[in-house]
């Protein structure tokens, strides 16, 4: 393998992946295709090298690794430019929801290697999520590589079964924006309790922040850890006391994911 990744997109996600390889990796050489030319200066800035359309990369050039970070609707029409790059053993990764191995098997040449992949906002501060479904013609090699890849990135897990895929997606895909909405909800809640707007934002950001680190770094479950903070009648089983009553929680974000995942599922079909 040559270490060469051709990255097609350099929006938020494409540029999050991009910065965590290099910062792993900077003699890790990176071609990006990107039209907007704000984001080829940030990407050439990063240490890529960057041009506007697939048409302008280097004559010949072969990559171990072809990752597509760009909307559900573009893949299709992108994979239908990128046959001068498939071959080689080049893989495809994807990193758009609801797009699934087959429907870009259809767009690119007989037994293509093909990876999909549902990162997470956090990725751009190295604290993402990164869940990977490959097809059975990716190497051990690709996939190890594809995995060290994506680890500077944050936590990395394999989904043997795609099926999975648009249920990831639901959780830690499109996870981050219901915790800024926790955010936003613990914030209007302590404004409505007489705090000033700043005090009841910096308060609901570190409690989450604290308690999300707490969580990933304590030996307990957070069944545990919710117990431990819980004294019987307590101010915290008082407000507890709502949110479990009847499971109403626990109900709203199974509703809450079922219908991100069901959009997912619709996503691949219009793909």
């Amino acid at each position: 393998m040559t270490n060469t990744i051709v990255l097609i997109g350099a929006g938020n996600m494409g540029f999050a992946m991009l910065t965590g390889w290099l910062h792993q990796n900077p003699d890790l050489k990176v071609h990006v295709v990107e039209p907007f030319v704000p984001f080829q200066a940030r990407a050439r800035d990063a240490g890529a090298h960057p041009v506007a359309f697939l048409a302008d990369l280097p004559a010949g050039l072969i990559a171990d690794l072809v990752v597509l970070a760009v909307k559900p609707q573009m893949v299709a029409p992108v994979l239908a430019d990128c046959g001068t790059l498939a071959g080689y053993g080049t893989t495809f990764v994807s990193v758009a929801a609801g797009i699934t191995i087959t429907a870009m098997a259809r767009a690119l040449p007989t037994g293509t290697p093909i990876i999909r992949c549902m990162p997470n906002t956090p990725a751009s501060i190295g604290k993402g999520m990164m869940v990977l479904c490959a097809d059975p013609t990716v190497s051990a090699p690709t996939r190890q590589l594809t995995e060290m890849l994506l680890a500077a990135s944050g936590a990395v897990a394999w989904a043997e079964d795609e099926s999975l895929m648009d249920a990831v997606t639901a959780i830690s895909g499109s996870g981050p924006a219901y915790v800024f909405h926790f955010i936003e909800a613990l914030t209007e809640a302590g404004i409505s309790l007489g705090l000033p707007s700043d005090m009841a934002g910096l308060m609901a950001r570190q409690t989450v922040a604290g308690a999300g680190l707490m969580a990933q770094k304590a030996a307990e479950s957070p069944t545990v850890l919710r117990q431990q903070v819980t004294s019987p009648n307590g101010t915290t089983a008082a407000a507890l006391a709502v949110f479990m009553q009847d499971q109403a929680l626990v109900r709203l974000v199974e509703r809450a994911a079922t219908a991100a995942r069901d959009r997912g599922i619709e996503l691949g079909h219009e793909g």
